[in-house]
């Protein structure tokens, strides 16, 4: 994103209209022009608590997406703008400020739970803002983070072994940022003072028993413990007196309370420094247009009555940019060919050798801007264009030449031609006279480089076109006798009987030239596909061993806290991404 003058402001990306959440053209369009990747940090919570301020912050600006100071909450649906990364040129930074969760004036809470998993599948970094500190009803609002089951699926197909879809969330889910506002509390912990983080963590901690009351207690705890990644907690001081909270936005710096805005300084700092870019499972970082594809695939589904779905979005994206990588490598090879090749080409091994080199650059394009090519089926179609391609050419190439030659016959025999017309070789000793100027034009034939690998054909039934007439002159040739002529007839035969075999042997030997030509192209596709179905393990492998850290980490922690069925219940899933792992290691042959 070349500047920020494109996006003075926030534009709406999904819209809650009377209940339907619809994607806005105009967001779509601008996310469409951001080719860096993309940071995206999300904020959701309770309606009023906040929330715009510090987006508008992250944006560097005072003014921006709507605080609404009054109890009308102003949000409606998911709104986005996109600014330089201010500490990394080389990725963009995508806010989404998203409507007020819990509004009285909405009446029906289905939207809430929607906008509050897509903030959860759209972004790379997730924060969750609330009002004093984290206690049971603070928790209690949070309920949607328990109904993210019913909501998101990881798989399209349930797993078969017992463990749960949820089970690969922490995969591809952001971080969680909890941000606390007005906190007037000192922060401790049994009387000692601590850390936010220190007070997050002691906030998550489960509760011994098996009642309703005590599941539901624990419930969500469980979900954010086992859900993210990352955890984090700023706590925020009430930034200014009651009656000056109206006019926030205009306030400066030094008519706040210095330390909140200090914890303001800090809490931007923290995301700009430590938010990642929005990546999906394979390693696949998401830029302006995927991010736009991702909205589409999941308000698609949500609209249609189906869940957003991990893997379908990831193979929707593969579609689309497969599909592009075939074209981009194709495009190459046209530029390529059309630059290095200058028809016709000597022998046919020269110009399959410049399609080999176009070849093995264009199947490099299309790994490289390819993944979650399931059985190949994209480089199947770039290897049949490519083979396509290169017989086109091979036609071309054989037309040049035979087109170049039959020019050159015409030039260097007619004058000759118009000889015989005119008699002057139906003579007494025309036929020795003939055969010598045959054998002196074919030489200067033979002398014209760069005529084409149809040079002899073209030559030889030029010759056996006028078989005819030379015969002709022969029999009228009264200085040889009938033997003679006779020898002659047969060594003409001989001569032809030669060259067609000579043709055969050279026709033989272009079919094995183009057979290893065939055999080369297809290791070559079997190469790189090696190398890239090499490095897709290699990314697998780390995401199911970050995975498995994750859950061996909470685990331990559950252990510690004395949750031995929580723990069996980890254990499962822990063994399920061992699996996961194991397989990642094997391997396999490729096979196209």
């Amino acid at each position: 994103m070349a500047s920020e003058t494109y996006m003075p402001g926030p534009v709406c990306l999904i819209e809650n209209v009377r209940g339907q959440l619809m994607v806005n053209q105009e967001a779509l369009g601008i996310l469409s022009a951001i080719s860096q990747p993309v940071v995206v940090v999300a904020i959701v919570g309770m309606y009023r608590t906040g929330k715009s301020y510090l987006m508008n912050k992250l944006a560097g600006k005072k003014k921006g997406f709507s605080l609404g100071a009054t109890v009308q909450s102003h949000t409606k649906g998911i709104w986005m703008w996109c600014v330089p990364h201010p500490k990394d040129s080389k990725r963009a930074l995508v806010l989404l400020d998203t409507e007020g969760l819990g509004d009285v004036e909405k009446g029906d809470n289905q939207n809430d739970s929607w906008i509050f998993a897509l903030a959860i599948l759209l972004s790379s970094t997730f924060v969750y803002n609330s009002m004093g500190t984290i206690n049971q009803q603070a928790m209690d609002q949070l309920h949607y983070v328990t109904e993210l089951t019913d909501r998101i699926r990881a798989k399209s197909s349930p797993n078969s072994n017992e463990v749960q879809d949820s089970a690969d969330f922490v995969s591809f889910f952001p971080d969680f940022v909890w941000t606390l506002r007005d906190f007037s509390l000192e922060l401790e912990i049994d009387g000692e003072s601590s850390s936010p983080d220190a007070y997050l963590e002691n906030s998550l901690k489960l509760h011994q028993g098996t009642d309703e009351k005590v599941k539901n207690y624990n419930l969500p705890r469980l979900c954010i413990r086992k859900f993210f990644p990352k955890k984090k907690c700023f706590i925020f001081d009430r930034p200014a007196h009651r009656k000056k909270l109206a006019q926030l936005e205009t306030l400066h710096d030094d008519e706040l309370d210095p330390e909140f805005v200090e914890q303001v300084a800090e809490f931007c700092s923290y995301i700009f420094s430590t938010s990642r870019t929005k990546t999906l499972p394979g390693g696949i970082q998401v830029n302006g247009p995927r991010l736009e594809t991702l909205v589409q695939t999941y308000i698609t589904a949500i609209t249609s009555g189906d869940l957003p779905c991990m893997e379908n979005a990831v193979l929707a994206l593969a579609q689309i940019e497969n599909t592009a990588a075939v074209q981009k490598a194709l495009a190459h090879y046209e530029q390529q060919m059309g630059q290095k090749v200058q028809l016709p080409t000597d022998t046919l091994q020269e110009l399959l050798d410049l399609h080999g080199a176009c070849e093995r650059e264009a199947i490099e394009i299309f790994m490289k801007h390819s993944f979650k090519d399931v059985e190949h089926v994209f480089q199947k179609i770039l290897g049949a264009q490519l083979e396509k391609k290169r017989d086109n050419f091979c036609e071309r190439n054989k037309k040049a030449s035979s087109d170049l030659c039959s020019a050159l016959l015409q030039e260097i025999f007619s004058p000759l031609e118009e000889e015989v017309k005119q008699g002057i070789y139906s003579k007494p000793g025309g036929y020795r006279l003939l055969l010598q100027k045959v054998q002196d034009l074919k030489k200067k034939y033979h002398e014209e480089p760069k005529k084409g690998i149809q040079a002899n054909e073209v030559l030889q039934k030029y010759m056996d076109s006028k078989e005819d007439m030379t015969n002709a002159i022969l029999q009228t040739d009264q200085t040889l006798t009938e033997k003679e002529k006779e020898i002659e007839v047969q060594r003409v035969k001989a001569e032809s009987a030669e060259a067609a075999t000579k043709m055969l042997e050279e026709m033989q030997r272009k079919t094995q030239e183009m057979l290893e030509q065939k055999e080369k192209s297809y290791q070559e596709h079997v190469r790189q596909l090696t190398t890239k179905m090499e490095q897709d393990r290699a990314q697998m492998l780390k995401e199911h061993q970050e995975t498995l850290a994750l859950k061996l980490q909470e685990q331990e922690k559950l252990l510690k806290e004395g949750f031995q069925k929580e723990s069996k219940k980890l254990q499962k899933e822990i063994n399920d991404t061992k699996d996961k792992i194991k397989k990642a290691k094997s391997g396999g042959c490729v096979i196209l």
